[in-house]
């Protein structure tokens, strides 16, 4: 009796698996249209295949597998027929009819389940309609696996759905799998982000997704990004014929995609370089150089330019340390080629510590005339204005003037300031001109940077003026600067709104941002650590989302993760309205209200 059921076995993975393909949601009739017809928009439809799903005892070497379709179809990207586990190369295809023919280059391992993943891979040969996709089950032992897990794979920054990114589930738990080995099975993941991955072995895994960019299952960490789960993972879920995370759907169809169960969510990010060393160097102007690291926090223990004594130089490392500006602070004149020495901490390749080293860099400009030429007449003569004068942007825009007032910056450090000489100034409505007071702050980022923030609360229908005289500023290069004037107002249009976001609950330090509806743009930001009640002006009819991220470190920017010490990326919560929607929609000249509890939003 049991060697009987053993027998019928591939006849009953055979039904779970075919069944479903005549049935998918994606397929319709497979019937061709008459020539001269209405288009072609039906995809193709899986016939047969050999051997049937679910086949055991499959050989090792030399393995080949045949599937049937309606009608002649191609192959529009090989990269799509997916092997799990995969292969050092991946697995290879051809047309013969109206079928597709896959084998592979190496042998197979014994007692393994397989499956063979066509996604986006097929199309039909006429008009381009795409298979919607089939995961075809087989065996190199006498049984088929029949776990199964399920998940989505997200952006950590902007919690949007990862595509094509690589599933990998890792039987070796260790940590230097992932950047070693091929895994124990693997999946791509759809529009949605989502994956399903079938036919697994009763065993403990780690379960990793990383956006394979050339397409080895093998973590690369200076290329690739990352997700991963902190803990261990043993599959509960059996495959069966009734599942629906196995099924095939139309993309585009919402309610079914968002219906599949999903079992872990993996947050994707791009790790931070850990080996140290100084990747890059240059000079773009006379008195201006820079160097960047691999790493960020570089450790410098000194730096020097030959000629020129420490008080002569001016530096300013970038938020994340990584990279440093340099400018020379001295009127007498510059080298044609700079002597930079640079004693700083590297990473040793053997030991893997930071050990200091001295490197020396020749910095010369890329197509600059030698100084002889430089000082000839003619050269002198062709000079622009901008190359004989302190260079500068004086900025405001109406909807940001409010929270962030003028921005003056420099193209060079200044050292000489007149800031008592600027004059803020702005008229009412009846043209009276009255004399405004404004705070300057340098910002902690950027020596050439300055906030000018009115003292004055700014008013609808009122004109306000920022002038800098001529001669108010002179950068290291000995330029004074010109005068300019801005301009601004604040927004007028009757059809803007206005968002008041209350957020209750709050611990430690969050940054709280509005952003587009596609959640590329910030279109403004707030650093807090207390509860408070927070604007957003002059808002355009449209969808905009509210992200918060809890700044463990304080540092004003979203931290990424860690693989080797198991650190996921700080927390990104974007809020939700009662009936689920991810977006808040704002309709013209309204003033919104909303309130936010950050614990509840937390425990989403």
């Amino acid at each position: 009796m049991m060697g009987k059921l053993k027998n019928l076995t591939p006849l009953i993975i055979a039904a779970i698996v075919l069944v479903p393909t005549f049935f998918m949601h994606s397929c319709a009739n497979t019937t061709q249209s008459p020539s001269g017809g209405p288009k072609d928009t039906i995809p193709p439809a899986l016939y047969w295949t050999k051997p049937v799903p679910g086949s055991v005892m499959v050989p090792t070497h030399g393995a080949k597998f045949e599937f049937g379709f309606d009608e002649y179809v191609k192959i529009k990207t090989a990269t799509n027929i997916f092997l799990s586990p995969p292969q050092q190369k991946p697995p290879k295809s051809k047309i013969k009819g109206k079928s597709v023919i896959v084998w592979f280059e190496e042998d197979l391992e014994p007692n393994t389940t397989y499956t063979l993943n066509f996604t986006d891979a097929i199309a039909d040969n006429n008009e381009g309609n795409m298979f919607p996709g089939y995961a075809y089950v087989f065996s190199t032992g006498e049984s088929i696996d029949t776990l199964m897990i399920t998940g989505t794979v997200l952006d950590c920054s902007t919690l949007q759905p990862v595509k094509n990114a690589t599933v990998m589930l890792y039987k070796d738990h260790t940590d230097s799998a992932v950047f070693k080995s091929r895994p124990s099975a693997a999946v791509k993941t759809d529009d949605w982000g989502y994956f399903a991955l079938p036919y697994l072995e009763d065993t403990l895994y780690r379960l990793y997704a990383i956006m394979d960019e050339n397409n080895d299952n093998i973590y690369q960490m200076e290329t690739e990004q990352i997700a991963f789960i902190d803990s261990l993972i043993h599959p509960v879920m059996v495959v069966n014929d009734t599942l629906k995370e196995l099924q095939k759907y139309d993309m585009k169809d919402t309610l079914e995609c968002r219906a599949r169960e999903s079992q872990y969510t993996l947050k994707m990010f791009k790790e931070e370089p850990t080996r140290q060393f100084l990747k890059n160097h240059g000079r773009t102007a006379e008195r201006y150089a820079f160097i960047s690291f691999m790493a960020k926090d570089a450790w410098i223990d000194s730096l020097w330019i030959k000629g020129y004594k420490a008080d002569r130089l001016i530096t300013q490392f970038n938020l994340r340390q990584d990279s440093l500006e340099i400018w020379i602070n001295d009127r007498r004149p510059v080298p044609d080629t700079l002597q930079i020495y640079v004693n700083y901490r590297k990473t040793n390749d053997s030991t893997h510590t930071l050990e200091p080293v001295v490197e020396h860099y020749p910095l010369f400009i890329e197509g600059a005339l030698p100084r002889k030429q430089r000082n000839d007449y003619n050269y002198r003569k062709s000079l622009k204005h901008e190359d004989t004068t302190c260079v500068f942007k004086l900025e405001a825009t109406s909807e940001l003037v409010e929270q962030e007032g003028f921005t003056l910056s420099f193209t060079y450090p200044i050292i000489y300031e007149n800031f008592d000489s600027l004059k803020f100034h702005y008229l009412n409505p009846k043209q009276k001109d009255i004399q405004g007071e404004f705070t300057v702050t340098r910002d902690t980022l950027d020596v050439r940077k300055y906030k000018l923030m009115p003292k004055e609360t700014l008013l609808p229908g009122y004109e306000y003026f920022m002038k800098v005289p001529h001669r108010a500023f002179r950068d290291i290069n000995g330029f004074y600067s010109d005068s300019t004037e801005v301009k601004v107002t604040l927004p007028t249009d009757e059809k803007l709104s206005t968002l008041t976001v209350s957020l209750t609950g709050v611990s430690g330090t969050l940054i709280v941002d509005l952003l587009s509806e596609k959640r590329d743009k910030v279109l403004r930001s707030y650093t807090i650590t207390e509860n408070k009640e927070l604007r957003f002006p002059y808002l355009k009819k449209g969808k905009y989302s509210i992200r918060i991220t809890e700044d463990v470190n304080s540092n004003s920017m979203i931290d990424t993760g860690d693989l080797l010490t198991r650190r996921m990326p700080e927390n990104v919560n974007f809020f939700k309205m009662e009936d689920g929607q991810e977006f808040i929609d704002i309709p013209e000249a309204v003033e919104v209200n909303q309130t936010i509890n950050v614990p509840d939003l937390i425990k989403q």
